[in-house]
């Protein structure tokens, strides 16, 4: 094995679309002996890999992870004590629920020099492709983000509810399956059924979708509209402010909800 040891380059993709990805990822992408990779990345990004560059897909699929966690680090940690320029390129930013501490933690535990390149979270862009500000003079000093989609051993309503009801915006993440019940409990803490909030599959990319509604109706309507993984989820005035123009409703949302049959988010 080569004892000179190479360099793991933890690179965020961005949110989907490949033009948001950054100018250093990029270049680190195009000099690349091996690249890792997610699947929620634009796979168009790729392209610019090197003819002779190795590409590892480790995509983690909802509810089946094909390479478990572990193994990717154990991957990171092969190359780069091969002495390989290693990218890791993750969806988003490394650090937004991405895992990435794990990852620079199994590098630096063998020595191996690791560098986090951010990216651009589908957290923050994901509401702006569709008009929507996370914060906003005189109407949003705040906003939290949280993952709908948690360790095993935790339930969705083990956050704190009551303290989330009271932050101006809340960005959900990876919440599709348990989108009925997160927001059921903000109701239940204090939060008006009323309050806007919106939904955005595949964010910033060609086919994005976007419903409009409130707390109380959002589930249903995510549902009517068949979107699924990946969505991020708006709660709060600003989802409101959200652009007419991406939102695909029927007239109005009564309508839709009136003519919901039976079906359970949760």
């Amino acid at each position: 094995m080569n004892s000179h040891r190479g360099t793991i380059y933890l690179v965020g993709a961005g949110p989907g679309d490949p033009d948001l990805i950054t100018v250093r990822g990029m270049r680190l992408i195009q000099q690349a002996d091996t690249i890792i990779h997610d699947r929620l990345i634009p796979q168009e990004v790729l392209k610019w890999a090197r003819p002779d560059a190795t590409l590892i897909d480790v995509g983690k699929y909802p509810d089946h992870h094909r390479i478990k966690q572990p193994e990717i680090n154990d991957l990171l940690v092969k190359h780069g004590m091969a002495g390989e320029m290693v990218v890791r390129l993750k969806g988003g930013d490394p650090f937004v629920f991405g895992r990435a501490q794990e990852e620079m933690d199994a590098c630096r535990a063998n020595s191996i020099p690791c560098v986090v390149v951010p990216g651009v979270s589908s957290c923050i862009a994901g509401p702006a492709a569709v008009g929507i500000p996370v914060t906003t003079r005189g109407l949003a000093r705040s906003f939290a983000v949280l993952t709908g989609h948690t360790d095993p051993n935790l339930a969705p309503h083990s956050f704190d509810y009551a303290a989330l009801a009271k932050i101006d915006t809340l960005v959900l993440m990876m919440a599709y399956k348990h989108l009925r019940k997160i927001t059921m409990a903000l109701i239940e803490a204090g939060l008006s059924p009323d309050t806007p909030a919106a939904s955005i599959q595949r964010a910033t990319q060609a086919d994005q979708i976007a419903v409009a509604g409130t707390l109380s109706t959002i589930a249903d309507l995510v549902l009517q509209r068949k979107m699924g993984s990946p969505m991020i989820t708006v709660i709060g005035e600003v989802a409101g402010m959200i652009d007419p123009a991406a939102v695909e409703l029927p007239e109005t949302i009564d309508a839709l909800i009136n003519d919901a049959p039976a079906v359970d988010a949760s």
